[in-house]
């Protein structure tokens, strides 16, 4: 998760105290590196000892990375890897790790690949039976899963949200059969808009929304996804990166009553194939049982309906 707005770092320390050491012996491979998503102190040594060790560090930008590694009085030869310059950068990078090259790829905050670039310079080298290796740290979405409250059991990351409403609703609709707790990024500026659809599409659970995490005004704030959406849209949009997680939903048992009572509650000017497929998605069950379970419902409905008098 992209953030070069980090923490003050801490205090340099001098060359005999300094907190990495670099390897000589460091293994060839490809070496995906976390970095912090805010506070700085929340580097770990290794990732220190990894970028001050490696023959390259790739950076999704090099003045952010430049910032982190000056911090900590770590020298390292940078060169840019971004979604923009990929597909040109990776075969010499592929290249050089194929001769023994040591490579640190490493994003603006947080763990590459993860909504940052990297995946398919990943997937390549390993198809290439090359050495990839990763340097654990700070993950934005973990890191609000961990504080929310909700469910860890079982989770998905999804990512961004599409920007536009139509495709964002059909894009939750999809993940509302989706078991676990749901976790997005999204912008300020489309928070309450998304907020709004996730309320509308996937029903009133449980969420939070957790902004400038491990920073100075970090915030989580929990209710149901239509009370965050009155909040957001009352007071604006929060500053900072944000990190939204919704609940898992109810679990309907599809009984032969649940199934009518879905059935009687439906609007009848839809079309009936509609509602079936509406209705058998969310009760888990085939179209055509709840099509026909329609039929069979409408017919005894006719049956009752008294014959007008001649």
């Amino acid at each position: 998760m992209d953030d070069s707005r980090q923490e003050q770092p801490p205090h340099e320390q001098p060359a005999s105290s300094r907190l990495f050491r670099v390897d000589p012996e460091l293994a060839p491979g490809l070496y995906v590196v976390s970095t912090p998503i805010g506070n700085l102190r929340d580097i770990t040594l290794r990732a220190l000892d990894i970028l001050a060790s490696a023959d390259i560090v790739c950076a999704e930008d090099t003045r952010v990375a430049t910032k982190l590694l000056s911090a900590f009085g770590v020298s390292a030869r940078l060169r840019p890897y971004h979604d923009h310059n990929g597909a040109q950068a990776r075969p010499a990078l592929l290249n050089d790790l194929q001769t023994g090259a040591r490579i640190a790829l490493m994003s603006d905050a947080g763990t590459p690949l993860i909504s940052d670039p990297g995946y398919k310079l990943v997937r390549e080298a390993a198809q290439l039976g090359i050495a990839v290796y990763s340097i654990p740290g700070a993950s934005a979405p973990l890191a609000a899963l961990a504080s929310s409250g909700l469910p860890t059991d079982c989770f998905t990351f999804a990512g961004f949200p599409p920007p536009r409403s139509s495709a964002r609703r059909e894009f939750l609709r999809e993940l509302g059969k989706t078991r676990g707790t749901l976790i997005f990024f999204e912008g300020p500026s489309r928070l309450v808009a998304s907020l709004a659809d996730m309320a509308d599409v996937l029903g009133p659970r449980e969420a939070a929304v957790a902004r400038e995490l491990t920073k100075k005004f970090e915030e989580t704030r929990r209710g149901t996804l239509a009370d965050l959406a009155a909040h957001y849209a009352a007071a604006g949009p929060p500053r900072g990166e944000i990190v939204v997680l919704v609940g898992p939903g109810e679990v309907v048992v599809a009984t032969a009553d649940v199934l009518d009572a879905e059935i009687a509650a439906a609007d009848e000017t839809r079309k009936m194939k509609d509602v079936a497929a509406e209705i058998a998605e969310k009760l888990g069950l085939g179209r055509r049982v709840v099509y026909e379970r329609m039929l069979e419902l409408r017919d005894e409905k006719a049956s009752e309906e008294p014959e007008d008098e001649a």
